[in-house]
This record gives structure tokens, C-alpha cells and sequence, in this order.
């Protein structure tokens, strides 16, 4: 089995862990009783967890409790906003992914992306199956498979841009899918460039996502104070909620105020998820 099929059958097992958490937070379960509800024995359970995030799963559940989500939100304010202040939200500069961005003209927007070309494919990830889809201009879409069908995880990228022509070639979109996950110390300089609809105000948001790190964690408040409009939060979260870039507009990375995780286009387990992977890589990239 190929490493990210590897990874995407692990994910499954580790997001079945996370509903269990989540359907039992009141009683605390026990790391064997979790071992136990995806049907491993203790011991192979924290295998399947150093495997996949490359750490414990006792450590790995410390990045989903609400102490260390407010923890990360203040440290992150404080420097995004040190950063931000300076001119340095470039992504470039700030993301590791160095990602890019252009948004379709009004003249565009009203074509309908009519003789736009989309080639897309599914693949595995180490967050499950996904949908990317791609233009000569730049990525489009990508979003992760939340239990529906081929047809159905579609149905939003084909609405997006309903005048293009679409064809399934999945040898085209996996040279991208495959640099998605890498290591940041494997990363080649060639930028992820994307290429999205929406209105200025949407653009603005994801703008200001893209520059927020791995391992960072911002409240829909910061954000709106960043775009100038602070008490635009809730237009925020609807801007963060219909995001058709996931992962490399890093929506998961929003969270409340208060800490907690809130709710996410792909499922709050698979939220959740990503924030401990990434805060794993971040935790081992620093001892």
C-alpha cells in the first residue's frame, strides 16, 4: 500500500477516535477504552498514531483540549499581529506552503467560467479521500471527502463554475496532490497557486488565512480586526465556513474566541485532526 493510502486508512481509525472523544468528553474515557472503540489493543493503537502524526496518542490529545486552544490563541495574536503590523502577511513570508493567489475579474465572475478547462481527481490524503481540481491559472477546488459519494463531493465544484468544460484526470492532479502534505523541509520553492470566486469581501478573508501559519491558531474575531472590519466576525465565519480551498486556505485554523473549535465544512473530527497534525509536525520540527 502506497504511503498516502496508508495514511488516508489510518486517518479513518484516528477520526473514528475523535467522535469517540467527542460522544464521551463528559465521562473522560481512558486511552484503552478509546484503543478499544476502533477496535486496536493499546498498543497498536499508539503504533497507529506515532505512524501517522509521528507522535503519541496521549500527546496528540493534548492539542484538542480547550487549555491549549486558548494557549495557541493568544500566542498567535500576539505575533500575527506583530507580524501583520510590520507588512509581513505575505504568504510568502508566513505560510509554509507559499501559496498564491488571484481571484476571477467581475468580467469573469459574470461568464460563468465559460471556456474555463477544469481537470480534477480524487485522491488519498492524510485526512481521508479528496476532491482537487485544478485550471491552467491555478488550483480551484479541493475538499475533503465527508462520507458522501464521488457524485455528490462534485456537486459544489461543478455549481461553482457551471459554464466550464470538467474532465477527470487523475494523473494530472496528483503531481499536486502528492506536495500537498509534504514535510516543510521537502517542499520545493514552487508555489501552490490558486485561483478562486467570490466577492471582495470573501477574497479578503481568505487572504488573510492564507497568512496564517501551520500550528497557529486565530479567532473569527482576529481575523475581522485584520481586514479592518472588526466587528464583521459572524460575515467572517460564512465567508471561513464556504471556503472552496481547504487546507491551503487554512479555515481550520479559525477557531472561537473562547477556544473551542467550532464547527467545520468537512466535519469537526477531521478539524480537529488537522490542528493536532499540524501541531504534532510543529511540536517536532522545534525539539
Amino acid at each position: 500500500m502506497g504511503n498516502d493510502a496508508q495514511q488516508s486508512e489510518d486517518y479513518q481509525r484516528i477520526e473514528s477516535a475523535i467522535r469517540f472523544i467527542e460522544a464521551n468528553f463528559r465521562s473522560q474515557p481512558s486511552l484503552e477504552q478509546i484503543a478499544r472503540s476502533v477496535h486496536l489493543s493499546k498498543f497498536h493503537f499508539d503504533r497507529l498514531f506515532k505512524r501517522w502524526a509521528g507522535i503519541s496518542p496521549i500527546q496528540f490529545l493534548q492539542f484538542m483540549t480547550l487549555d491549549y486552544a486558548k494557549q495557541r490563541l493568544a500566542q498567535s495574536r500576539n505575533l500575527l499581529d506583530t507580524a501583520w503590523d510590520a507588512g509581513l502577511s505575505g504568504p510568502s513570508r508566513l505560510h509554509d506552503l507559499f501559496v498564491t493567489f488571484e481571484a476571477v475579474t467581475p468580467g469573469e465572475f459574470k461568464k460563468q467560467a465559460a471556456g474555463l478547462h477544469i481537470t480534477y481527481g480524487f485522491h488519498p490524503t492524510p485526512f481521508g479521500d479528496c476532491l482537487l481540481a485544478a485550471t491552467e491559472r491555478g488550483i480551484c477546488h479541493l475538499s475533503f471527502i465527508a462520507g458522501e459519494d464521488r457524485a455528490t463531493a462534485l456537486d459544489p465544484l461543478l455549481q461553482a463554475w457551471p459554464r466550464a468544460t470538467f474532465a477527470e484526470r487523475p494523473k494530472h492532479t496528483t503531481t499536486i496532490v502528492e506536495r500537498l502534505f509534504e514535510p516543510p523541509e521537502k517542499k520545493d520553492a514552487k508555489p501552490f497557486h490558486l485561483y478562486v470566486r467570490g466577492t471582495n469581501f470573501q477574497i479578503s478573508v481568505w487572504k488573510a488565512l492564507v497568512s496564517i501559519p501551520a500550528g497557529w491558531l486565530v479567532s473569527y474575531q482576529d481575523v475581522a480586526s485584520h481586514i479592518g472590519r472588526p466587528k464583521a466576525f459572524r460575515a467572517v465565519a460564512n465567508a471561513v465556513a464556504i471556503n472552496p480551498v481547504a487546507y491551503l486556505i487554512p479555515c481550520h485554523r479559525v477557531i472561537t474566541g473562547s477556544g473551542k473549535f467550532h464547527q467545520y465544512r468537512w466535519g469537526s473530527a477531521r478539524k480537529k485532526a488537522l490542528i493536532g497534525w499540524e501541531a504534532a509536525r510543529a511540536s517536532t520540527d522545534q525539539s
